[in-house]
C-alpha cells in the first residue's frame, strides 16, 4: 500500500494494489473508490483531504491526548 498527498489539489490517494482501474465509484461525498476488473478495490481517492481527513484526524488526536492528560492528573 502507498499513500500520496497532493497539497495543491488537496487530494489524498491510497494505492492498495497495483494494476489497471476498470471502474470508479463515488462512495461518499469527495471519496472515490477505484476497482479492478474483478471488482476489488485498488485505490481510494479523497478530495478536499485537508478538511475531510487531515484536519479531522488532528482534532481527534487532540481530543485523545487531552483525555490522556486528564487521566494522568487523576
Amino acid at each position: 500500500m502507498k499513500v500520496r498527498y497532493d497539497p495543491k489539489a488537496d487530494i489524498l490517494y491510497i494505492l492498495i494494489r497495483e494494476g489497471p482501474v476498470a471502474d470508479t465509484d463515488e462512495v461518499d461525498e469527495d471519496v472515490w473508490f477505484e476497482y479492478d476488473e474483478n471488482g476489488n478495490v485498488v485505490g481510494i481517492e479523497i478530495w478536499d483531504a485537508g478538511e475531510n481527513v487531515i484536519r479531522k484526524s488532528l482534532l481527534e488526536i487532540e481530543r485523545y491526548t487531552k483525555g490522556l492528560e486528564e487521566e494522568i492528573k487523576a
